[in-house]
């Protein structure tokens, strides 16, 4: 059975939509839970997850974590029962049937994989972008395509990469190409692109390439994280990083993530 593990922060305008759609498009029995860690909401979207979970016959779980993805993923799959983990973003709706895909792909010895993902936009940039997703190169990787991989494999690496802040999703990704041992689905998740909305197509993508070239160059997770709080979020970055950064970095972003939202 798989359980999904869906990291949340300030997710009020969305969860509800999402819940509804995982439990539209999946078949109970194959869900073994569905867990949202909370990385400390101030907007009501815990109150929205313990509304649905009342009314659902699916098994839906919200826990609390310290803020941060990598964190929260971790915790969460700490809770689950299921031999197969899925994380999921909360702004990706993975197709209907996901969890048939998903199954069928660990029984054909495929441990861990994703889907391909299109954004909802029309924007030329951002449609080349999700077309990109159906090839298996590495480049095109990125975690709002979401990651399934057995509670087994994820257990033997260690889980995701605390120390990252952002670009946790590729730290595994890149461990699970090191060990061939990733597939694509090719089924259509669709994607948010409010993150380009909010700070233009072509800025956000440039900060997302230097992202990537900088950790390509070796920067470590501090200082890709200072990177994302200068150039994206816009914040000064805290003294213990300010203290140990030389270079600047933020999240390595695959062609599609590079195009995705953090």
């Amino acid at each position: 059975m798989i359980s999904i593990i869906i990291p949340v922060l300030n997710e009020a305008s969305n969860i509800s939509k999402l819940l509804t759609h995982l439990t539209t498009f999946s078949s109970e029995k194959n869900i073994a839970q569905i867990i949202l860690v909370d990385g400390g909401s101030v907007d009501g979207t815990q109150d929205l997850i313990r509304s649905f979970s009342e009314k659902s016959t699916y098994d839906i779980s919200l826990v609390a974590s310290e803020k941060g993805r990598a964190k929260q993923m971790n915790s969460g799959a700490r809770k689950a029962t299921g031999e197969i983990l899925y994380f999921l973003h909360a702004d990706s709706f993975p197709p209907n049937n996901f969890d048939t895909f998903i199954l069928s792909e660990v029984k054909k010895g495929n441990p861990a994989g994703c889907f391909k993902m299109k954004f909802d936009s029309t924007h030329w940039w951002l449609r080349l972008a999700s077309w990109l997703t159906k090839f298996s190169w590495r480049a095109c990787r990125g975690g709002d395509q979401s990651q399934f991989i057995t509670k087994t494999l994820f257990d033997e690496i260690g889980g995701y990469d605390e120390s990252f802040i952002i670009y946790e999703d590729n730290i595994l990704i890149n461990e699970l190409y090191e060990r061939k041992k990733f597939v694509v689905i090719q089924e259509w998740l669709s994607s948010s692109a409010r993150l380009y909305r909010e700070h233009g197509v072509w800025t956000l993508q440039f900060h997302f390439w230097t992202i990537y070239v900088k950790r390509w160059l070796g920067a470590d997770a501090d200082q890709l994280f200072a990177y994302y709080l200068k150039n994206i979020k816009k914040q000064p970055a805290p003294q213990i990083l300010r203290n140990s950064t030389s270079i600047s970095s933020e999240k390595p972003l695959a062609p599609q993530e590079v195009f995705a939202d953090e």
